[in-house]
């Protein structure tokens, strides 16, 4: 099988690592990639939005599969123009993408298919915006309804705060939703689909804000973990009888079927799990650490997924143990980055490229690596124990040299705290960045 991924950041690294394993590929392209993926596939140059082009390269280099990475490809109907051109394609469809390219058609959907979320409000103006405010109170959650990175949610109790985010999106054109807030810690639940049925991966949980302690502005993610010792036992059953399986059930009967990977935000409040949003493909940087867990032939499954019958597949395995991820951000992250700085200690001890360092915001420069994004790398670590798992992550970013680049040290740090204590049935609302509601 020839597999062909579309991105270029940690992600589209991380997948493709995961795929390169699968004993029935043999060949591994990414388009347009970055210095990780070509250390061990193939780089393509090549606009990842654009569908002609995307269907030219399938074409060219005679894909079996072809991986769509980020949300916008998706979101443009790259994954349609692949299945009219008769290549397999993992990611769904244009309108199916919706789930991730609005907000208030994800609100519709779970409405219709009674999916635990938060109540909410789809807002044009500022005038709606406010009243929506005042009938839900502080905290104030605040959303741009289309595409953001990851960074279009304010989560503040200043009634202010939430009035200038909402006029800021609407006066650029975007309508928003205002929600109600979650009172809970957040929980990031992956499935691979095929329309009906659903194959769901670990939990694991990422950090959003920039500073320790859950500080500062919300990020794309600085660091997430898995699988997560104090999570209810039944977490993942649950979420696929009462939000994954109806959600495919409602997008069938509305003629959009889904087929490739629905990421679920939960907030696992007091009264049970609520889904804080969808996305429509793998999250980042959550899909670091997961993958490198999987033992599953992923390229298979993928491909079963996006011709629509994992019924060959049982489920999918997991090695032992914990993984964690810690991000590498540059100088200035989440605001104006400062980029093209070399960034040193990436190679493993025999000079190869080490497979616990997802590369992300980096480009070449002659025979020098350099930073050229927010996000630079993930450090993975992986133990028997979160704590060993976590000591593993940080000796490896520890090695890792960027001026001006910062990562946080808390990755983790209080479910391994709570290492101990994983019998105990109540999650803890600390284990994670309080209150990111994104």
């Amino acid at each position: 099988m020839t597999v062909l991924i579309l991105g270029s950041g940690g992600r589209e690294h991380a997948i493709a690592l995961a795929v390169s394993k699968d004993p029935q590929v043999q060949a591994v392209h990414v388009a347009p990639g970055n210095p990780g993926t070509a250390s061990f596939a193939t780089n393509h140059e090549v606009d990842e939005t654009d569908p002609d082009a995307v269907v030219a390269l399938g074409r060219e280099i005679s894909a079996d599969l072809v991986v769509v990475g980020p949300e916008a490809p998706l979101v443009a109907g790259v994954a349609d123009a692949v299945r009219a051109a008769g290549i397999d394609c993992f990611g769904p469809g244009k309108e199916a993408a919706r789930l991730e390219g609005s907000k208030a058609f994800a609100k519709e959907i779970m409405r219709a298919a009674g999916v635990p979320t938060a109540d909410a409000v789809a807002c044009t103006t500022v005038e709606e915006a406010e009243a929506a405010l005042d009938r839900f109170g502080a905290p104030y959650v605040v959303k741009d309804d289309g595409l953001a990175a990851g960074k279009g949610v304010v989560v503040t109790s200043e009634r202010s705060e939430a009035v200038d985010h909402a006029r800021h999106c609407i006066e650029a054109g975007h309508p928003i939703v205002i929600e109600e807030y979650l009172k809970g810690p957040e929980v990031s639940l992956f499935a691979i689909c095929d329309g009906s049925r659903a194959l769901p991966l670990q939990p694991a949980q990422d950090f959003k804000r920039v500073g320790d302690g859950g500080t500062g502005p919300n990020t794309g993610g600085m660091g997430a973990y898995t699988p997560l010792p104090w999570a209810p036992a039944d977490l993942v059953e649950t979420v696929t009888r009462t939000v994954i399986g109806p959600t495919l059930a409602e997008m069938n009967r509305r003629g959009t079927p889904f087929q490739g990977l629905l990421y679920v935000g939960l907030s696992l409040t007091a009264d049970g799990p609520r889904v804080v949003e969808f996305n429509v493909r793998f999250g980042d940087p959550e899909t670091q650490p997961l993958l490198s867990m999987i033992e599953s032939p992923l390229g298979q499954v993928m491909r079963a997924a996006a011709t629509g019958d994992l019924s060959g597949f049982d489920g999918l395995r997991f090695r032992r143990g914990f993984a964690v991820g810690v991000v590498l951000a540059s100088e200035g992250y989440p605001g104006e980055v400062v980029t093209g700085r070399p960034v040193g200690g990436v190679l493993s001890a025999d000079g190869d490229s080490d497979p616990d360092i997802i590369q992300a915001g980096t480009a070449a420069d002659g025979d020098r690596l350099v930073s050229a994004g927010g996000r630079v790398l993930v450090a993975l670590g992986h133990g028997e124990t979160l704590t060993g798992a976590r000591q593993a992550a940080y000796a490896r970013i520890e090695k890792v040299s960027l001026e001006g680049g910062f990562h946080r040290g808390d990755i983790a740090l209080t479910a391994a705290e709570e290492e101990a204590f994983t019998a105990l049935s109540e999650p803890k609302e600390s284990l994670g960045d309080p209150g990111a509601n994104d």
